[in-house]
């Protein structure tokens, strides 16, 4: 059975309206944080982006949660020498319950240095050293490493962690999916698809740990919630690789004008129809998925947590 988190967006909250979200979160009922790694919001309607390890640290000392990454691109605009000593770092402050989820990121958050943004089988072959050196840099070892991406000398983390920092990784592909269950110690992918799940346990993820996500609009008044979402989080009705190949919030804006209100009703959970959030987290825990996290878009966060603490969480199978 599932164990249900909260999902803590950078793009759409400052650092302190984060905190206490968490803490409302934990009072709520959920059982593990998510938390977005970003440089830029997808737009500028959404108007945030702290620097996800300062926020985390203060996570340390506001909640008791499980918390991770969902999720930090280790390959451009962070090198992975430093992520790890992040997630090092992190781990020690959480008293072990940080996991580092990482994958292939957006050009929108790692193209700022003005490097070419690679192809995708690029990407994926960089984040597979990355996570090497990451691994390989956490055991407190000095590290070095000449590959075909990375070079690292002489360089070893003194603040590590008893237990190793497990990594998940992020796949909404076959290819990123099947890189998942080689080398991830999980999979994190944003789909309630059976057959995704399946490729990862069957191509080596075995009973390793599945997680997924969710958004949702919580509103007493269904129209005002699609409006929120529409203005707000339309760029998440974008087909295909734009998420991934966009540049700058301002290219998302232009995308976002092909995105209808319609469009957002029809495939985004909003209002506060209970039996309509228990059906969205519950087709994940039916795919298979072992912990699912979601977020609430709008203003109302009191409402939110209200309704998933005494309706939406007590009738969803759950892990104890």
């Amino acid at each position: 059975m599932p164990e249900y988190g909260y999902f803590l967006s950078c793009e759409q909250y400052g650092p302190a309206e984060l905190i206490e979200q968490a803490r409302m979160a934990e009072q709520a009922g959920f059982q593990a944080l998510w938390i977005s790694d970003h440089y830029h919001p997808w737009n500028g309607e959404q108007g945030q982006s702290p620097f996800v390890w300062s926020v985390i640290g203060a996570l340390s000392d506001a909640v008791s949660l499980p918390i991770e990454t969902a999720v930090t691109c280790p390959t451009m605009r962070i090198h992975p020498a430093v992520v790890a000593q992040a997630a090092a770092t992190s781990a020690v402050m959480t008293d072990g319950r940080f996991r580092l989820g990482v994958g292939t990121g957006e050009a929108l958050n790692e193209h700022i240095f003005g490097d070419a943004w690679p192809a995708a089988h690029v990407r994926l072959e960089m984040l597979e050293e990355a996570i090497l050196i990451i691994r390989r840099l956490l055991t407190g070892e000095e590290v070095n490493h000449h590959g075909t991406h990375y070079t690292v000398e002489n360089a070893r983390l003194y603040t590590v962690p008893d237990e190793p920092v497990p990594i998940d990784i992020s796949g909404f592909g076959p290819s990123a999916t099947k890189l998942a269950a080689r080398v991830g110690d999980g999979y994190i992918t944003m789909m309630p698809d059976p057959s995704m799940v399946e490729q990862y346990r069957k191509g080596g993820g075995g009973g390793k740990l599945v997680s997924g996500g969710t958004k949702v609009c919580y509103d007493t008044d269904r129209d005002a919630a699609v409006r929120t979402v529409h203005r707000l989080w339309a760029n998440e009705q974008l087909p295909g690789e734009l998420g991934q190949v966009l540049p700058s919030p301002k290219h998302f804006e232009q995308a976002q004008t092909l995105v209808t209100e319609d469009m957002v009703r029809d495939n985004r959970v909003c209002g506060d129809d209970v039996d309509e959030h228990v059906a969205e987290l519950k087709q994940f825990a039916d795919a298979g998925f072992d912990r699912v996290y979601v977020n609430q878009i709008g203003p109302d966060l009191r409402g939110f947590f209200d309704l998933y603490r005494t309706k939406v969480l007590p009738q969803l199978p759950q892990s104890a």
